[in-house]
C-alpha cells in the first residue's frame, strides 16, 4: 500500500520529481545482506519511496574490503526493475579522507577521474545513467564531518606553498560531458559550505554550465547549521536540500540516551563520527527524547518529522538495518508535530544549539 498523502517535489529547476522521503543506502554491504537490501528496497518503492541515494565509497564506514558493495548491492536489485521509475543519485569520492583504495589513492576530482568514477559506478549499479550525480564532498579545503571552523593554515603545505585543488569550473565541465553524453541527469554537491554553494552557480552562469540541484548535508535536530544562511541561498537560487543523517548517526533515536552501551552504529563503530562525540550531545539527545515521549511520540517520530516537514528540506535521506526499524522510520512522514511541540523544540535549540554541527 502507499504511503498515504507521499508528497512528491522536483529536484532544483529539473524535471526529475522525487519522493519527501529518500531510502538512504550507506548500511548495504556491512550491517545489511544482500537479501536485507532487497527487501528494504522492495519496501520503500511499495510504499511510494521512489528516490534512492548512495554512493561509490558506500557503506559508512568505508573500508577497503567493502568498497563498492553497496553500489553492487542496488545493481543487483535495480537490473530487475522499471528504471524509469526510480530516480537514483550517487557519488564521486574526493580527496581529503585518505581513502587510497579509490583509484589507487589518485583520489582528486579531475576530469579522469570523475570519468573513471562514474563509469565504475554505472557498471556496478548496472544501468546506463544516473539521474543525480553528485560530488560527496568539496575538493578544496572545507571543515568536514564535525570539523566546524575553516583553517587557512590548512590552504599551505609545510613548505609554505598554496595547495592546488581542481577548480569549480574543470568540475562543472566534467559533469556536463556527462550529462551531454546522457550519462547523467542532474547534478548536485554534498558536504558544502556557503561559499562553494555560490560558487558553483556563479561558474554555471558565467560559463554557461549546467547548474547544480541539490544540496546534501546533515540537517537534524542537534545540526541546524542549514537555517542560518544556507536556507536563504536554497530558497532564492531554488536549490533543493537533501537531508541527511536526520536521527544523527542514531542519537536522536534516544537508545543511546536510555543505554549508552545499546546496539547500534554509535557502540559498532566508536570514534567513527567525531560529530557526534561533543560534549553536548548526550543532553541535547536525552532532552528531545523527553519531549517526545510526554506527546505520546517515539524519538525517532520526532526528530524524522521536524526535518520531514521542514519548509528548507526538499527530501529526508533515510535509512535502517532493520525493517522494522524502516517501517517506523517511514511512517514518520505520516505524524505532524504540534505548533505546542514545535515550540518546545525551539527551546531546547536555544538553549543548546548546534550541538553536532
Amino acid at each position: 500500500m502507499m504511503v498515504e498523502k507521499m508528497e512528491y517535489v522536483n529536484l532544483g529547476q529539473t524535471a526529475l520529481k522525487v519522493s519527501k522521503v529518500c531510502l538512504g543506502t550507506m548500511t548495504f554491504g556491512d550491517q545489511n545482506t544482500q537479501a536485507e537490501a532487497h527487501a528494504q528496497l522492495d519496501y520503500a518503492l511499495e510504499l511510494g519511496i521512489n528516490f534512492i541515494d548512495t554512493a561509490e565509497m558506500y557503506p559508512v564506514p568505508p573500508k577497503a574490503e567493502t568498497f563498492n558493495r553497496t553500489e553492487t548491492m542496488i545493481g543487483h536489485w535495480l537490473k530487475n526493475q522499471a528504471r524509469e521509475k526510480i530516480i537514483l543519485g550517487t557519488k564521486v569520492a574526493g580527496r581529503n579522507r585518505g581513502l587510497n583504495y579509490i583509484r589507487g589513492g589518485d583520489d582528486v576530482l579531475t576530469r579522469d577521474n570523475i570519468r573513471s568514477a562514474i563509469h565504475d559506478s554505472l557498471k556496478r549499479l548496472q544501468t546506463d545513467y544516473i539521474d543525480l550525480y553528485q560530488i560527496h564532498w568539496p575538493e578544496r579545503n572545507v571543515p568536514l564531518f564535525g570539523q566546524y571552523q575553516f583553517d587557512p593554515k590548512l590552504e599551505f603545505d609545510a613548505e609554505g606553498n598554496q595547495k592546488a585543488w581542481v577548480s569549480v569550473q574543470t568540475q562543472l565541465e566534467t559533469l556536463a560531458e556527462l550529462i551531454e553524453e546522457g550519462k547523467v541527469r542532474a547534478i548536485g554537491i554534498s558536504n558544502e559550505q556557503p561559499w562553494g554553494i555560490m560558487e558553483f552557480l556563479r561558474i554555471a552562469k558565467e560559463y554557461n554550465l549546467p547548474r547544480v540541484a541539490t544540496l546534501q548535508n546533515a540537517y537534524h535536530l542537534m545540526n541546524r547549521t542549514i537555517d542560518f544562511g544556507i536556507s536563504e541561498m536554497l530558497y532564492r537560487e531554488n536549490i533543493s536540500l537533501l537531508a541527511y543523517s536526520p536521527l544523527a548517526f542514531g542519537h536522536l533515536s534516544g537508545k543511546y540516551a536510555d543505554d549508552e552501551t545499546a546496539k547500534g552504529r554509535v557502540t559498532l563503530f566508536r570514534g567513527y563520527a567525531q560529530r557526534y562525540t561533543k560534549p553536548a550531545v548526550p543532553a541535547a539527545s536525552a532532552a528531545y527524547a523527553k519531549l517526545a515521549r510526554e506527546n505520546g511520540l517515539t524519538p525517532t517520530q520526532l526528530a524524522l518529522s521536524f526535518v520531514m516537514h521542514r519548509w528548507c528540506v526538499s527530501s529526508t535521506i533515510i535509512g535502517a538495518t532493520s525493517m522494522t526499524q524502516l517501517q517506523e522510520n517511514i511512517g514518520a512522514y505520516q505524524v505532524k508535530l504540534s505548533h505546542e511541540v514545535l515550540v518546545e523544540i525551539e527551546k531546547i535549540h536555544l538553549s543548546a544549539p548546534n550541538p553536532a554541527p
